[in-house]
């Protein structure tokens, strides 16, 4: 991947929370470039502050320390209006939960994040469109998401990350909700994605989840323990996974 331009710049990012006179330290001096086109897995067990992480890629919180830019962006002292035009222009977020609005359409939900833009009605309608078309769910595009099974909530949920052409998809624990088989679908999906130019960052606990990902970056209490390519990593998370089974 050598050339391309870093999407992600993390410097030396600290997080700390007061509970009263105690000082909890959840990132401690984090350093993590992304690539343009990569396929980031980065994985941890609970409380190892993957979520604080991927807040903080995500622009959701804001670190105690350290520097972060953005495609280019430097994200220090934005303020909060800011902040949430530059998530909404640079990020398309992937949810667990898949987080549709239960009574829009799938064609609705996937607009959403073009009315923020000010683009007009036809134009998010046409868009949103052919960002469904794309994914296998035009014929589902009038369908609520009560009517659809979990891959196809997910694929709308996809899609609407897609929409406004972000620089950055972050996927948090997208396939967490599914079956087994459904999950590989989806997986297999966003593989696709990546092999279409989209730059991923995908937070995971599995390690089979996370061996797909072309790089693979693990974190445990608050600092970054590994950060490899693809293949050695894929034998290791195999090797994690028969274990764990």
């Amino acid at each position: 991947m050598s050339g391309k331009p870093n999407i992600i710049e993390l410097t030396n990012i600290v997080k700390t929370y007061t509970r009263g006179a105690e000082e909890l330290h959840v990132l401690k001096g984090i350093t993590l470039h992304v690539q343009d086109g990569d396929f980031v897995a980065i994985i941890g067990p609970s409380g190892s502050g993957k979520s604080t992480l991927m807040n903080t890629i995500g622009l959701l919180d804001v670190p105690t320390s350290g520097s972060y830019v953005l495609d280019g962006v430097n994200t220090l002292g934005l303020s909060d209006n800011k902040m949430a035009e530059l998530r909404n222009h640079k990020i398309g977020f992937i949810f667990q939960q898949f987080n549709l609005l239960p009574r829009l359409t799938a064609l609705e939900n996937v607009e959403l994040p073009l009315i923020y833009s000010g683009i007009s009605r036809a134009e998010r309608r046409e868009s949103a469109l052919d960002m469904l078309d794309s994914l296998g769910m035009k014929s589902r595009a009038g369908h609520r998401p009560s009517e659809l099974s979990g891959g196809q909530q997910q694929r709308v949920a996809i899609a609407r990350a897609l929409v406004s052409k972000p620089s950055l998809l972050l996927a948090d624990e997208p396939t967490g909700a599914l079956d087994s088989k459904t999950g590989k679908e989806v997986l297999e999906l966003m593989l696709e994605l990546n092999k279409r130019g989209n730059t991923i960052v995908l937070i995971t606990h599995d390690p089979g989840i996370a061996e797909h990902a072309s790089r693979v970056v693990a974190i445990r209490d608050g600092e970054l323990t590994s950060d490899h390519r693809n293949d050695g990593v894929r034998k290791e998370a195999k090797q994690d996974e028969a274990v764990l089974k």
